[in-house]
């Protein structure tokens, strides 16, 4: 870093460090006053994996419509709260609970309905409002498309049906996916289980928010930029974004286009470690083989790595000394537990993640986001924000604000050059650290969950999670435990390219150590 690099680094940390206790005290002025929580959970089906909940539906130890209806209560009790689920079919979910426990009752099962066919036969399931399922809305939190109603299912919903879930309902996005809080003209904005004065992070905010709060046990979510992994980390639930190329990214809107299939990907989230692998299974179908998710790994022969920032980013804020200390608690407990050793590095590309990703981003080609914005015909976005001034405009400020500077980074293309050279030198560092038995632990965000709006002053904060996906490489999120506020931490585990069942076997670990997804009040 040049000198006057280091001048401007140190003089804005100073000014993050003074300014933050007075930002956070003016957003916990206007947000904080009507704080709540989501209600206990009573009801132990509530309280259990995907995996779990199949294994006694098939058994007959407990029936499809009863795991169905205690879930769909759940979400009646805790929607009027934090606003995450945005269009259901809780009828047809019912009947069709009640179909799948009577094939179980009638005695010998066809095949496909075989737990290796059908791993998670009568389990309902969610997924974010970006994915067409069959009957309900298909927004993607876009006004001008707040009629349209999916009727086909996307392919990863096909999946999960095809292996015995049962879809109950569709939850809140940010508009267009593109923005880390979940808020949109359309549904409004959705609030954090553990505090609804807090956000949940985006695109797959309301999806994150229904599993944390015990509306849903698993679900679907795609990730351009840490749709998966932020909200996870911000609702304390795992979130897996896998090797780019592997699950199929059809049927969600908007899609990816042209190069962009690199780096938008479509993966589980969960609150039970156990339930990653098995989701991803089925979501990648035959392309899954190349994962190797059914071999077995012995977690103390790999090697570990850990990094606790990106190396100093000056639009990125610094990780919270709280995040820091956890992520040294779990390396403390990995060593003691498996007898390993956690080697620091410090990858110094990771400081241009921002550049990288926007570069990477900007080049991919395709449809604009203005483009977007419009549902194919492009809008103006400076008029919009003019319009939004005097409350006229049908858009957030953040995807009009991103409609303002999608053309900015193109006015520099050596400065894009460079980045995308920084970035492909980057992956065969990775490549070279990792091999094809390496992890490397980072934080998946620098601060926990923040107020409403409140990202619009820390806006790059998620170069933490998109490098990641220019680099193409598979990552879990892990939820490590709450901070002092009672707000969920989380890390992050770093594979090799195809590596996903290495990072995902680290992760069920990681939730022993760190005890998991903790529910936001004990019943």
């Amino acid at each position: 870093m040049k000198t006057w690099q280091r001048i401007v680094s140190a003089v804005l940390g100073v000014v993050g460090f003074v300014l933050k206790p007075i930002t956070n005290c003016i957003f916990a002025l206007i947000y904080e006053r009507h704080a709540r929580k989501v209600p206990p959970i009573t009801d132990s089906i509530l309280l259990q994996s995907g995996t779990s909940l199949a294994k006694k539906i098939r058994k007959r130890e407990v029936t499809s419509e009863q795991v169905v209806e205690t879930f769909i209560n759940r979400i009646k009790v805790i929607n009027p709260i934090v606003n995450a689920v945005v269009s259901e079919r809780f009828e047809d979910a019912l009947a069709e609970a009640r179909e799948i426990d009577s094939i179980i009752g009638a005695g010998k099962l066809d095949e496909r309905y075989s737990e290796v066919n059908a791993p998670f036969l009568g389990v309902p399931f969610t997924t974010k409002e970006a994915f067409a399922v069959k009957g309900l809305s298909n927004s993607s939190g876009l006004k001008s498309r707040s009629t349209i109603i999916a009727d086909v299912d996307a392919p990863v919903i096909k999946n999960v049906r095809k292996a015995g879930g049962i879809p109950l309902c569709v939850t809140n996005v940010s508009e267009l996916c593109m923005w880390w809080e979940s808020a949109n003209t359309v549904y409004g904005r959705t609030g954090n289980p553990y505090n609804n004065s807090r956000i949940v992070g985006g695109s797959s905010g309301g999806e994150a928010c229904t599993l944390s709060a015990a509306g849903s046990v698993i679900g679907v979510g795609s990730d351009i930029g840490g749709s998966i992994r932020l909200p996870s980390m911000f609702c304390g639930i795992f979130g897996h974004k896998p090797t780019f190329g592997i699950v199929n990214n059809d049927g969600q809107y908007p899609n990816a286009t042209a190069k962009e299939k690199d780096y938008l990907v479509t993966g589980p989230m969960c609150r039970y470690a156990c339930d990653l692998k098995p989701m991803l299974k089925i979501l990648a179908g035959d392309k899954g083989a190349k994962l190797k998710l059914d071999q077995e790994e012995d977690i103390r022969k790999l090697r570990y790595f850990t990094m606790e920032d990106d190396g100093g980013d000056m639009l990125v804020n610094s990780v919270d000394s709280e995040i820091r200390a956890t992520q040294r608690e779990l390396v403390k407990k990995l060593t003691e537990s498996l007898g390993v050793t956690v080697q620091p590095v410090q990858l110094s590309k990771l400081k241009y993640s921002l550049e990288m990703w926007e570069a990477k981003m900007s080049t991919c080609g395709g449809t604009t986001f203005c483009e977007l914005m419009g549902n194919g015909v492009p809008v103006n976005p400076y008029l919009e924000f003019i319009k939004w001034l005097v409350g006229l405009s049908n858009h957030t400020l953040p995807a009009i604000s991103l409609g303002m500077t999608e053309k900015l980074g193109r006015l520099f293309p050596e400065k894009q050059k460079k980045a995308i050279s920084i970035c492909e030198k980057l992956k065969e560092e990775f490549q070279e650290l990792l091999g094809d038995n390496g992890v490397l632990i980072y934080p998946t965000q620098p601060r926990v969950a923040p107020y409403h709006n409140q990202p619009l002053l820390m806006p790059f904060n998620f170069a933490y999670t998109g490098v990641f996906n220019v680099l193409g490489l598979p990552v879990t999120q892990c939820p490590v435990g709450l901070n002092s506020e009672g707000l969920p931490m989380g890390i992050q585990l770093v594979g090799s390219l195809y590596s996903d069942r290495l990072t995902i076997a680290v992760a069920q670990e990681v939730e022993k150590l760190m005890g998991g997804w903790q529910p936001q009040i004990r019943g």
